[in-house]
């Protein structure tokens, strides 16, 4: 929320009843007052003349959008619909998506629109497809508080995503039982806070999570009857990970203690309420989508997913890819 002032300033303050972040902000959302300001803003439009790079001149909203639209039009007439489209970003507003896509698919009549957040999370958004047949993240912010072994996978919360990062340190010092395991190949600010720290050689979560998998299995962790009425390709799954047949051999693929591994491996087989959030050091990767299904995989086995407390979580790379992408 923005409150002026009175002398041409501006405070910024959270919103406390935001179901999201309860009126907390990070630096960025601190720091909006001071963007606020008219200096090196582009107060008006502005066309491109001779020299596109050095050369143009002001015009008014009328011109601009004119010129633009003859540009569109010209494009459709010759080439048709498919020869233009929109590339948005994933800092707009839902509602801003749903026009964009109003205009692009209802009026010109192509379904040549996408956010940059759909390249960024394309792992995540394929992983999703794969396993769920559409792109959805079956879970929400409360399961934090409700979750009794929190797993951060290929991101430096602490830094990334601070709002929710806060709000699992408020948990942890509310409930120290509460474990927190971070599997990345750095010790970032995150591997702070965190119970157990990872360190695994970059690439090689399938591995590590092939071999969960199949220590779960082994374990007596696999809820049958979620598997049998919720799932297909348990089997084959189990199979594939069989060559991750224990923390020793994983170990020797990720390059990490064994000893830790079967730590992560006990804590998961033996905690219910398991969220699993994993970011862009898992989804930019070639392997990507592989990795999120391996993640997916040992919670689907468990039946883990769906209920309070529990759940494969993707973070976002951008305020609202999900937003994006939903449209």
């Amino acid at each position: 929320m923005a409150r002026g002032c009175g002398d041409g300033t501006f405070e910024i303050a959270g919103d406390p009843r935001h179901p999201a972040n309860s009126g907390s902000l990070c630096s960025k959302g601190s720091a909006l007052a001071e963007t606020l300001g008219m200096e090196g803003r582009l107060l008006h439009p502005v066309i491109r003349t001779r020299n596109p790079l050095t050369e143009s001149r002001r015009v008014g909203w009328d011109e601009a959008l004119s010129r633009v639209a003859a540009g569109f039009a010209a494009a459709i007439r010759v080439h048709g619909p498919d020869s233009v489209a929109f590339y948005v970003s994933g800092q707009l507003l839902t509602e801003d998506y749903y026009v964009a896509n109003k205009l692009m698919k209802g009026f010109i009549g192509s379904a040549n629109i996408d956010t940059n957040s759909r390249l960024c999370m394309a792992s995540a958004v394929a992983g999703h497809k794969r396993a769920f047949g559409e792109d959805l993240v079956p879970g929400c912010y409360d399961d934090l508080e409700l979750a009794d072994l929190i797993v951060l996978v290929g991101s430096n919360t602490a830094w990334c995503h601070p709002i929710l990062f806060r709000r699992i340190e408020r948990e942890k010092q509310r409930r120290p039982d509460l474990k927190l395991v971070v599997i990345d190949p750095r010790r970032t600010p995150t591997a702070d806070l965190a119970d157990l720290h990872l360190p695994i050689r970059a690439g090689t979560d399938v591995a590590l999570f092939n071999g969960l998998l199949w220590y779960l299995q082994q374990d007596g962790a696999v809820d049958e009857r979620f598997v049998e009425l919720h799932t297909a390709g348990a089997q084959e799954a189990l199979e594939a990970a069989r060559a991750a047949s224990d923390p020793a051999a994983v170990a020797a693929v990720c390059g990490a203690d064994a000893e830790r591994i079967g730590e992560l491996y006990r804590l998961f087989s033996a905690s219910e309420r398991v969220v699993t959030l994993f970011s862009q050091g898992v989804n930019q990767s070639s392997a990507g989508t592989d990795k999120v299904n391996s993640i997916i995989n040992c919670h689907l086995l468990t039946g883990r997913i769906g209920r309070p407390g529990m759940g494969p979580f993707s973070l976002t790379g951008q305020p609202n890819a999900m937003g994006g992408r939903e449209v």
